[in-house]
């Protein structure tokens, strides 16, 4: 968080960090310049409560002035304590710096820097900014930071401030995000627009390799050697209400609960006379109709919305698909050509992982489509094409509404394919678009079952493990049920493709064992709900405690259910959406229940900015 304004600056930047501590909790810092040489710096590991406690102590009159900065961090290089929290500066204490990403160069730029006789006080890639920006400064801050970022390796935020220089911040971007709000009077500068939405609306898009310098008065965008860029301005379409738990325990629930705007958001202005329509296309029907096989390529729960994906696009098109950790993508040599079609999922546009994907593929000349959450970031810059998702500010660490909200754009991605190489007629993507459109109402339905399911997470509270199972569409949604658990409770889960159970995992049955079922629907899947039943009737036998969520009427596997969960009866591809929704709230409640931090699990970060 960056700030220059009339406004105290310490005020702005720890409200800006408070609703920033989401991407990054294991410490916090701010530096605030009074205008008259003096910077003053104050940083503490831990949440941000312990920073505001150490503020309270020093006397917050010490950090006076209308220009600062603050950081919250996920550490990568260094344990996360004091010396290792940002903001860092130079030796001579008139440079502060903060960073997020990674500087892969470090150890060799740190080497060069100690050979010069400076002494390093952290153990962070990130205070080497600081000392080499100061050994290239001449009095002009935007000059030194573009050359010293000339020089680094890897992904980066730097924000930097110098003494010399009171009224201005200057920051760079590469591959991590960067937005600039512009306010009457006052400038920011943060990692989310959630961080200044109080105070404006009117942000700026930062592109790859760009430095911004601030001022009360406004920006100057340059690249990296100096020429001027011409920045994008957007407007951000929601309130500082959309970031508040709006009386709900804890944003995770919140954000479970705002699903079916977020589909319905998902969903708005995608299908217009006749056809279905993406954000920004810049794919003609002709690409799409010369694809003859698609990747999806993503991490984490998005991973999850691409396995789902994946049985879409498979049925509609008969295109072949291939989903893929985007972690392991471009290690492994995957074959790709211009009629590959890539769809990079990414709820920030800036998952490290996946714009290394991406970039990838786009260098195999293979045509890349995004689905993201985050207008102007990096992904969506760097593809062909582009879906948002809309889902709004998601402040939980674990994905929720921005999961149902990628698994609607991937359908909707299925669709637009199929119209282009014909493989549906219009009138059968119409009535496949009025199903989707029928969802945010099912989904609504579905959260008629989240007291039954709180109450059913205080009651499992003490397992040591769960064991979820699906098949077809519900064995993504299994993954993705064990992920939350581990996520937020930090227990022991796994997701099995319930076919699976009898060659391995089966030997973990143990009496009492919590084991969740996602039955397909009877007449959708007949006869994989009769070999699922035989699944629960197997682990059942065994002493397992079966927790089962199925369509509602679906009498059948009440003998096998200690549990039931009914959800709302939907089309089978489409059942994703709904049966998400129960294992959310459980893993949620589970968390709280064993008295974890359910919106910011320990070790986790809500973007992963680095490899």
């Amino acid at each position: 968080m960056g700030y220059t304004g009339h406004r105290p600056a310490l005020d702005v930047v720890l409200e800006g960090l408070r609703r920033l501590e989401y991407r990054g909790y294991d410490s916090a810092g701010v530096a605030v310049l009074d205008g008259e040489g003096g910077l003053a710096v104050e940083r503490k590991a831990g949440r941000l409560a312990n920073l505001e406690a150490r503020l309270d102590e020093v006397g917050r009159d010490t950090l006076t002035g209308g220009t600062g900065m603050g950081h919250t961090r996920w550490a990568t290089h260094g344990a996360p304590i004091d010396r290792n929290s940002h903001p860092h500066r130079d030796t001579t204490g008139r440079i502060a710096v903060v960073h997020n990403g990674i500087i892969e160069n470090f150890a060799q730029l740190r080497a060069e820097l100690e050979a010069d006789g400076v002494e390093l006080a952290s153990d962070t890639d990130s205070e080497t900014a600081a000392h080499l920006v100061a050994r290239v400064y001449d009095g002009d801050l935007a000059a030194a930071v573009r050359t010293v970022c000339r020089r680094l390796e890897g992904a980066f935020t730097l924000v930097v401030t110098h003494v010399d220089e009171p009224d201005k911040v200057v920051a760079a971007r590469r591959s991590s995000p960067l937005v600039v709000g512009v306010g009457d009077g006052e400038t920011f500068l943060a990692s989310d627009v959630a961080a200044f939405i109080e105070h404006t609306r009117d942000a700026v898009e930062l592109g790859q390799d760009q430095i911004v310098t601030i001022t009360k008065d406004g920006y100057e965008v340059t690249d990296f050697h100096g020429e001027p860029v011409q920045a994008k301005p957007f407007q951000v379409n929601w309130d500082l209400s959309a970031a508040e738990k709006g009386g709900h325990d804890y944003f995770m629930l919140k954000e479970i609960e705002e699903q079916p705007e977020a589909l319905a958001n998902t969903l708005r202005g995608h299908f217009a006379d006749g056809r279905i329509v993406l954000d920004e296309q810049r794919l003609a029907d002709q690409d799409l109709r010369d694809v003859d096989k698609v990747f999806v390529v993503a991490c984490g729960t998005a991973y999850h919305s691409g396995l789902v994906a994946k049985y879409a696009i498979e049925h509609w098109t008969r295109l072949p698909v291939e989903c893929e950790l985007a972690s392991e993508f471009r290690y492994r040599d995957p074959v790709l050509d211009r009629d590959t079609l890539v769809v990079a999922i990414s709820q920030s546009g800036e998952t490290a992982d996946t714009l290394e994907a991406v970039r990838h593929a786009r260098e195999q000349k293979a045509r890349v489509l995004a689905i993201c959450n985050t207008n102007g970031a990096q992904i969506p810059r760097e593809s062909d094409a582009v879906l948002y998702t809309h889902a709004g500010p998601e402040i939980g660490v674990a994905a929720t509404k921005t999961f149902l909200a990628q698994i609607a754009a991937n359908y909707l991605v299925g669709l637009a394919l199929a119209q282009a190489r014909g493989t549906k007629y219009p009138d059968e993507v119409a009535r496949e678009f009025r199903e989707l459109e029928a969802m945010p109402a099912a989904v609504q339905h579905a959260l008629g079952t989240v007291d039954q399911v709180r109450a059913l997470g205080r009651e499992l509270s003490d397992s040591k493990a769960v064991l979820f199972l699906g098949r077809h569409v519900g064995f993504p949604v299994a993954l993705e049920g064990a992920l939350k658990l581990k996520e937020l409770a930090y227990m022991h889960a796994e997701g099995f493709a319930a076919g699976e159970l009898k060659h391995g995992p089966i030997a973990l049955i143990e009496d009492q064992l919590p084991v969740v079922v996602v039955m397909p629907s009877p007449k959708g899947r007949a006869v994989l709900h009769s070999k699922l039943l035989s699944n629960i009737s197997e682990i059942q036998a065994r002493g397992a405690r079966t927790i089962v969520i199925a369509e509602e009427g679906d009498d059948t596997v009440k003998p096998f259910a200690d549990h039931l969960i009914e959800v709302p009866a939907v089309p089978t591809l489409l059942q994703p959406l709904v049966s998400s929704v129960p294992l959310q709230v459980l893993a949620a409640e589970i968390a709280r229940s064993r008295g974890y931090d359910v919106d910011k699990p320990r070790n986790l970060a809500k973007s992963v900015t680095v490899e």
